[in-house]
């Protein structure tokens, strides 16, 4: 008698034409087919965006919504309860006003975080940070580490609902993301990222303590998950570049990351209930990504987006030097905002070419300004769907 499983998405991987049509769009992307109709999707929109636009004549309440974006659903199923630009702390600091400076107020965030912001408005700028929870083993431990516990029972009190939904996604071929907190993204909202280049070399015990906790968090959680379902991709938020590069050096990197990660994506592989599925792991990090792509490939990263292009960064070209990295995002927000001839310009230059290559996702490479308007940013999706399938 055969003991092979019926496909369900998690003991093995649903067959094609099962897939909801956006599952196969996605795959279509990650295997980098040449020629496949492209996702679309965008990055997001900065707050006011959609104000605005109802102003314009947008009749939906969310962008996301507007049927003239001809947007496609998301085509994978996130997890979650790992942090992304913060940590997973359960509980979270309690959000309140320290001071009033006027025009200002400085602000505790959910993440411990001392924040200096307009009043009123704690989102949609960038904020100006001026403290944050760790400085030294007593703070971390005090402050933080405790908040980190992976037994902590909140933390899953919703479980069985959740798989639930995550069992239906992988029953129309969606892929299962662990998305969560990379290890440089972690490690600067807990110290700073000045503080933080200081501690790596005055506090590498403590460095570790830390990283080690991400672990224990990051490999527990999943585990739970990858009792119900099978991982088709870890995703790191890191932000770990700037316009010049890496904010860190890649033996920094080597020797406070990559040990943990690595440890991470085998362990996650070790468990997966499907054993022949592909797990794929990709890296968002906003910045000049040029001499950051060959140090993240040595933990097996094969997705990575959003490809900043005030930073420096050219999809087309990038996708030129690197034929099996699956890219996401490239398109300068800023050009929408410069009338239909500068759009014309931008779509046409990477979305054909992008597009005979395969493995790309087209969308801005962060969220869509308030300065775009709602006719040109329609006229840019118009492009996009003629453009890209």
């Amino acid at each position: 008698m055969s003991t092979q499983r019926k496909p369900d998405g998690i003991h093995a991987m649903m067959p094609r034409d099962a897939m909801s049509p956006v599952a196969r769009k996605r795959r279509d992307a990650y295997d980098i087919t040449p020629n496949a109709s492209l996702l679309h999707w965008e990055f997001g929109f900065m707050e006011g965006v959609a104000e605005c636009w109802r102003n314009e004549g947008m009749t939906t309440e969310r962008p996301w919504d507007d049927p003239a974006f001809g947007f496609d659903p998301w085509g994978g199923h996130s997890l979650r309860q790992l942090g992304w630009c913060e940590a997973a702390m359960e509980p979270a600091f309690q959000t309140k006003v320290l001071e009033d400076r006027g025009e200002y107020e400085l602000v505790q965030d959910h993440a411990g975080r001392g924040v200096l912001c307009f009043k009123g408005r704690r989102s949609g700028f960038m904020p100006e940070y001026i403290d944050h929870p760790v400085k030294d083993q007593r703070t971390w431990e005090e402050n933080v580490k405790w908040r980190l516990d992976p037994t902590t029972s909140e933390r899953y009190v919703d479980l069985d609902q959740r798989m639930a939904t995550a069992k239906a996604a992988a029953a129309q071929g969606e892929m299962i993301i662990v998305d969560l907190i990379g290890g440089y993204m972690y490690l600067r909202s807990l110290f700073g990222p000045e503080d933080l280049l200081y501690a790596f070399y005055d506090q590498p015990e403590l460095i570790d303590d830390c990283m080690q906790t991400w672990f224990n968090l990051a490999d527990t959680v999943t585990a739970k998950h990858q009792q119900h379902v099978t991982i088709d991709e870890v995703f790191f938020a890191e932000d770990s570049c700037y316009n010049h590069g890496l904010l860190c050096s890649p033996d920094m990197m080597r020797r406070f990351m990559f040990p943990y990660y690595q440890q991470l994506i085998d362990n996650i592989r070790a468990r997966q209930l499907d054993k022949s599925r592909r797990l794929f792991v990709q890296i968002d990090t906003d910045g000049n990504v040029e001499n950051a792509i060959d140090v993240y490939r040595e933990i097996g990263m094969d997705v990575m987006s959003p490809f900043e292009v005030a930073s420096g960064c050219d999809v087309v070209e990038i996708g030129r030097r690197y034929p099996d990295l699956v890219m996401r995002g490239g398109i300068d927000k800023r050009v929408l905002a410069q009338g239909r001839q500068a759009i014309d310009e931008v779509v046409e230059r990477i979305l054909p070419a992008m597009r005979e290559r395969g493995g790309y996702i087209p969308c801005c490479d962060h969220s869509v300004p308030l300065e775009v308007p709602y006719e040109d940013y329609v006229y840019y999706r118009r492009r996009c769907l003629e453009l890209g399938g």
